[in-house]
């Protein structure tokens, strides 16, 4: 039996990276569960993993704002810098006591994203728990988003709970 040694392959001219990689196996999954259960309950389950993943992020940002009370400029700071570290091109629109406007040139899951709303949920999970974490409260509403084919994404925050909302709501 021959030992397999470990060597990296070159010369080939093929596009393929860890991120690529990663992007095309989420873009498939998402894309695989809208086709097999339904673009509902592939939203429920994509939402499921934003939801502990935004838990874990929002402990460490919360954590990191030492116990001081964050402003909506300081929360949306936050999401900006989370979306940053991912491959987002979020910018906040507009913050103030009772919403923060977020806007996005790019998704972290890149081309794949296109045609597969579900993964917006990992968005709309992960802002939720960490602007209720922050803020003891999240509304988080979608407005336009690349997956449905807008140009980029809008993405509405309110800090306290209204009437008459579409999109989800977050408790800590």
């Amino acid at each position: 039996m021959s030992k397999v040694t470990s060597a990296t392959a070159s010369g080939f001219n093929i596009e393929l990276d860890d991120t690529g990689f990663f992007q095309g196996m989420i873009g498939t999954l998402a894309g695989t569960l809208e086709e097999v259960v339904g673009l509902e309950d592939a939203a429920s389950f994509v939402g499921v993993v934003g939801g502990k993943i935004g838990d874990d992020l929002a402990s460490q940002y919360v954590s990191e704002l030492q116990g001081k009370p964050p402003s909506a400029e300081a929360i949306g700071a936050i999401l900006v810098d989370m979306k940053a570290r991912i491959g987002g091109g979020f910018r906040v629109e507009s913050a103030d006591g009772e919403e923060i406007v977020l806007v996005n040139s790019r998704c972290p899951f890149a081309e794949q994203v296109k045609g597969r709303p579900s993964l917006c949920m990992m968005t709309t999970n992960v802002f939720g728990r960490i602007v209720a974490t922050a803020n003891g409260y999240a509304h988080v509403e979608i407005e336009e988003a690349i997956a449905t084919g807008h140009a980029g994404c809008r993405v509405r925050i309110l800090l306290s709970p209204g009437e008459n909302l579409n999109g989800y709501e977050f408790y800590p």
